[in-house]
């Protein structure tokens, strides 16, 4: 009986998700149908399209990868008791960091890793005022994330234009040196080693959250801050290590995008390649239940969906915009059972029980 209590603990999680897919799906049929579209043509063309060949599979996996990263800033808050949302700034400034510290023009793996190394401390730089303002002003920290991704985004503009500027092309920062690139494992495709390093950083926060004592005291604290408390976990700590932890992870991601992704290795005005990287990341902990192995599951599957839905314009002829509501009602339906259990969590805490 317990045996099968717990088998049910383990695939009731997945059997909510594919429901809920399935559902997403049916809605998205219904819509095509209303516009007079073949539902059934449109979903193979999007699944072939994104999973179809190696290639398709391999820049599906390309856009996974800064995904991964940025739904595992949002998910480590969460497990932390945080509703982190600023990976999206923090992934500026580590890109942006990136690109100035390649430029240094060390030995190739040397140049990698401390190009890699200043992203990540300028995502802790950039989280950090986030979690001070939590911590002595009381300030909630949608708000203050909310606002250090504007102030992010125009500083942003600002190096591009003044700073970090290719004096031969105006419109990006200069690129990033070969000896700081990361190699493609694919030739003819985008996918890069950045994957690699997604799937590692996977595995650590994997191991400390629930291999050390540190990551039980961060998700303690998150599921119940109060008994945490009174057993002896510094809240305070909690709130500063799931920030930098946090930022450091999103500094990655903007790295990685900028550091694997051809063809400039650059950072171009507008940032096309970097916005909603960390908004989308969101959905994807959402997706993924905000656990690190199922969010590399559903980062592929949003990565696939990206890529999916440039051939459903092409071969069944269904409009960009169609495309991406029904790409936008799969992704909710898909994150529907996450959002009950939050809600469910808050409600709980708003009435006293913890």
């Amino acid at each position: 009986m317990t045996t099968s209590v717990q088998w049910l603990r383990r695939v009731g999680p997945l059997i909510e998700s594919l429901l809920a897919g399935l559902i997403g799906l049916v809605i998205g049929a219904f819509i095509m149908l209303a516009f007079g579209y073949d539902p059934l043509a449109a979903y193979l063309s999007l699944f072939s399209g994104s999973f179809g060949s190696v290639y398709s599979w391999a820049e599906s996996l390309a856009n996974a990868t800064p995904l991964i990263l940025t739904a595992l800033t949002f998910a480590i808050a969460m497990r932390g008791g945080l509703f982190n949302i600023g990976a999206e700034g923090q992934l500026y400034m580590g890109a942006l960091a990136a690109v100035a510290v390649s430029l240094i023009h060390l030995p190739s793996p040397l140049n990698i890793i401390v190009s890699l190394i200043a992203a990540m401390v300028a995502g802790m730089i950039w989280s950090l005022p986030v979690a001070l303002l939590k911590l002595g002003r009381g300030v909630h920290e949608v708000i203050s994330t909310i606002m250090f991704n504007w102030i992010s985004h125009f500083f942003a503009f600002y190096l591009i234009a003044n700073v970090l500027t290719d004096p031969k092309r105006g419109e990006k920062t200069i690129s990033i040196v070969e000896s700081a690139r990361l190699g493609r494992i694919l030739p003819t495709a985008s996918l890069n080693y950045g994957l690699v390093i997604a799937l590692i950083t996977v595995a650590f926060i994997l191991f400390f959250l629930w291999r050390t004592s540190a990551g039980f005291e961060l998700r303690a604290s998150g599921y119940n801050a109060e008994a945490s408390h009174y057993a002896g976990i510094s809240l305070r700590k909690q709130v500063m290590r799931t920030f930098l932890i946090g930022g450091a992870i999103a500094g990655l991601a903007g790295a990685v995008q900028v550091m694997g992704r051809p063809p400039t290795y650059a950072v171009m005005s507008g940032m096309p390649q970097l916005v909603n990287l960390g908004f989308d990341g969101i959905g994807v902990a959402m997706i993924g239940r905000n656990h690190p192995v199922g969010i590399v599951v559903a980062a592929i599957f949003f990565g696939g969906l990206m890529v999916g839905g440039r051939i459903m314009q092409f071969d069944p002829g269904v409009p960009f915009e169609l495309v991406r509501v029904i790409e936008g009602v799969i992704i909710v339906t898909l994150a529907v059972p996450e959002l009950r259990r939050i809600f469910s969590v808050a409600r709980r805490k708003l009435s006293g029980g913890g």
